[in-house]
């Protein structure tokens, strides 16, 4: 059996657990934008547990990068900085028009069954789809 899909599967099972850990001991749906976003609000009362969830989430990027080769082969893909950083802006654009992110929505939204993490869910796959069409048949790349 492929380990790689299995790390998948760990993957998500602690994605689904770190969200309901910290719902359950915050109240706070741990969205990531909203996370690191508040996080450097003056008025954030409750910093350590937004920068313990961060650091954790460096953490298990570390770890894939060190268990599944396809993670590194990803990374090096042929893309250098710039594209990174565009694409960084772009998602965080993303993130403050949806109200959301990924996690938000996809993870905690979708779970709780919200009607608009629902829509703003199928929004992200469907402009994803749309995506990687246009970066793979019209400008060149390879995925």
């Amino acid at each position: 059996m492929n380990v790689d899909y299995l790390l998948g599967l760990l993957g998500g099972v602690c994605i689904g657990l770190a969200s309901v850990i910290a719902l359950a001991a915050t109240g706070k749906i741990p969205g990531i934008s909203g996370v690191f976003g508040r996080l450097f609000l003056p008025q954030t009362d409750d910093p350590l547990w937004r920068m313990i969830l961060l650091l954790a989430l460096i953490a298990g990027a570390g770890a894939a990068f060190l268990f599944s080769r396809h993670a590194v082969e990803f990374a090096v893909g042929g893309r250098g900085l710039a594209h990174f950083a565009v694409a960084g802006l772009l998602v965080g654009l993303g993130t403050r028009i949806g109200g959301g992110c990924t996690s938000g929505h996809g993870v905690c939204g979708v779970g709780q069954a919200q009607k608009d993490s629902i829509a703003a869910t199928m929004t992200f796959v469907a402009a994803g789809i749309l995506t990687v069409l246009i970066m793979n048949r019209f400008l060149g790349y390879v995925s």
